[in-house]
């Protein structure tokens, strides 16, 4: 949160008359403020990735510009020292409220609230209800955000408070978990309809496994808690594409707005469609390999320049535009010539900075997106003439241009070769791209999770029902693995009947490996007749020939969390996964069973909901 209503103790009162006179002067400055209602809400957006849109707003606060009492913290430590926190508090929310309304801004607001004033009597006496009313906004597009930099001394009666305003309506979030004294404690005792998790665990989340842990930990228990995660302090591209790989509902911070007073009411399509893939799958290809390091222009740049450019470059039908090595768009031959050939073109423009020109919306990728994300990338781009080039940055800053032309290659020769070591069943890669994959990853230091997959009773249902059904039962797998699964990340592999190995590099592999045995067991009685489905299994004769009841097929999931450094290669790995894998199967039922010697906190029998 950039800045909030907040609150400190008072401190002791100095002796020393200029600290005296100081604090007079700064008791004065606050009644003139509150009496002139010198107020300034700023608004920062809420973002919702799955609608690609804007979820609401974030009301924060200014003094005036040229006061002492411009920042929120001084503003409030001044308030509680003169006793006079709650009235700066409402004139908050109200200004904030008619700001919102006068703008017509979409979507929820969010309203910064010290859990100290919320328990005082007088603060839940209908003021802020009337406030409401008056502006023609309802209880429920308001979200009381709760904000303690201090610890709480009585739970029951700020539980009580959060009930009360949740009973008119208001939904509640509890601020900068992990940060400060916002503490599971407070999330179990308040039942906050929103968390929001510190941005310290947002900086850096993509090149820190930990933090990836930590969000994941806390997503996992917030859908629990039937609670909405808001991450906070987004702040670059790949911040966003890692929270936004890992199913975080909804987000907020400089990567999209800085807060401003009169925000805009929509975002640029293009903060959604910059993709990157933040942890690499084994040997995808990336963008990075179809980059050419083309020369580039500024954008102060003259027209006649950019002329003079093309005329010496006859080979090139673009030109990036690019200052301080961020890219700011691209130049197009052909619309150049256009404007620039066009009677009196030379005359009218010549002189004029070629960023008046530009393309402003290129498309363009970081280095590591894999190519499968770069092709549906820009076939999603259909409004544009100039699918035939892309530009490719690298950490934010401009490394080359790729073709079109390149990628369509690239992608043919990636499906030849996926074609000749596919599962001739599924279709899925076999063993050949599996272990170069596995193996790609341990040669990076990444970590993932490797999960052997395997059937239950398979063999005495072949023999019962068939080849045939026993195949059509291996594609049913096959189908499920590749539902839950994050194409971009993660990798499956046919190692050849009914044992599969996906390679996890999701942050909830664990609670997709849930979700694929769930469906697993919805679906597998299907294929059984209606009296084995009533027996709960078939009888066989084993493979000593005795008679035998074979229950209905399940699914076992043998996990192996992998660290840098813990495997030297791919057949070590695979060793300790197929040992996994048995441990799996000897628990009945649909089940995960992860490696004890894992060094994350091991999940020994994990048995599969029913």
């Amino acid at each position: 949160m950039a800045a909030s209503l907040v609150g400190k103790n008072n401190p002791q009162r100095p002796t020393d008359p200029a600290a005296d006179s100081r604090l007079a002067e700064l008791g004065e400055a606050l009644d003139g403020i509150l009496r002139r209602r010198q107020l300034t809400p700023l608004f920062q957006p809420i973002v919702d990735h799955s609608k690609r849109e804007i979820f609401g707003f974030e009301a924060l606060i200014r003094g005036p510009s040229d006061s002492p009492l411009h920042s929120p913290l001084q503003l409030f430590e001044v308030a509680e020292r003169e006793g006079r926190l709650f009235e700066l508090d409402l004139l908050c929310r109200e200004l904030a409220v008619e700001a919102f309304v006068e703008q017509g801004l979409p979507g929820r607001l969010a309203i910064n609230i010290t859990p100290a004033t919320l328990t005082e009597a007088d603060f839940r006496s209908g003021r802020t209800l009337d406030c409401l009313r008056d502006n023609g906004l309802d209880a429920t597009d308001v979200i009381i955000e709760l904000t303690e930099h201090q610890p709480v001394a009585d739970y029951a009666s700020l539980a009580r408070a959060v009930r009360h305003y949740r009973e008119m309506g208001f939904s509640v979030a509890m601020d900068d978990l992990g940060g400060g004294y916002s503490n599971l404690r407070l999330w179990a005792e308040l039942h906050p309809d929103f968390v929001k998790i510190d941005k310290h665990f947002i900086q850096g989340i993509h090149e820190d496994p930990s933090k990836r842990q930590f969000v994941s930990s806390l997503q996992e228990l917030a859908t629990r808690m039937q609670c909405t995660v808001i991450c906070e302090g987004v702040e670059i591209a790949e911040e966003f594409a890692t929270l936004r790989d890992m199913g975080v509902p909804l987000t907020q911070g400089y990567y999209y707005a800085r807060p401003h007073p009169r925000p805009l009411r929509s975002l640029s399509a293009r903060l959604f469609k910059i993709q990157r893939d933040t942890q690499p799958t084994g040997t995808k290809m990336r963008s990075a390999a179809l980059c050419t390091p083309l020369p580039t222009v500024g954008s102060a740049t003259r027209v006649n320049e950019v002329a003079e450019f093309f005329l010496h470059h006859p080979d090139l039908d673009h030109v990036p535009v690019v200052d301080e090595r961020k890219v700011s768009g691209m130049v197009w031959r052909h619309d150049f010539m256009n404007l620039y050939a066009s009677r009196f073109g030379r005359d009218l423009y010549g002189r004029k900075p070629i960023a008046r020109f530009m393309d402003r919306d290129p498309v363009v990728v970081d280095a590591d997106l894999p190519l499968e994300a770069l092709s549906r990338i820009l076939t999603d781009r259909t409004h544009s003439r100039h699918h035939h080039a892309f530009l490719v940055t690298e950490s934010g800053a401009y490394l080359g241009v790729g073709q079109m032309i390149d990628l369509l290659r690239s992608m043919t020769d990636m499906q030849v070769r996926n074609a000749r070591h596919a599962n001739p069943l599924s279709l899925l890669p076999g063993n050949v791209p599996l272990s170069e994959n596995a193996q790609a990853l341990l040669d990076a230091g990444k970590p993932f999770t490797a999960c052997y997959v395997d059937l239950d009773n398979f063999k005495a249902y072949n023999d019962g029902y068939g080849y045939k059904q026993g195949d059509n039962v291996i594609l049913m797998l096959a189908d499920i693995l590749r539902e839950h699964v994050d194409e971009d990340l993660d990798f499956i592999g046919h190692i050849g009947g009914d044992d599969f190995m996906v390679l996890f590099q999701s942050p909830d592999w664990r609670r997709r490996a849930y979700a694929i045995l769930e469906q697993f067991g919805r679906q597998v009685e299907g294929f059984y007749r209606e009296a084995d489905r009533a027996a709960g299994g078939i009888e066989m004769t084993d493979r000593a020939g005795e008679r035998r009841f074979f229950p209905i097929m399940s699914l076992s999931i043998g996990a192996v969390p992998v660290t840098p450094g813990r495997f030297s290669d791919q057949q070590a790995l695979s060793d300790v996964a197929s040992e996994v894998k048995k441990q799996a199967k000897a628990i009945p039922g649909n089940a995960l069973f992860t490696d004890r010697r894992a060094p994350e906190p091991p999940t020994r029998t994990e048995k599969a909901p029913s």
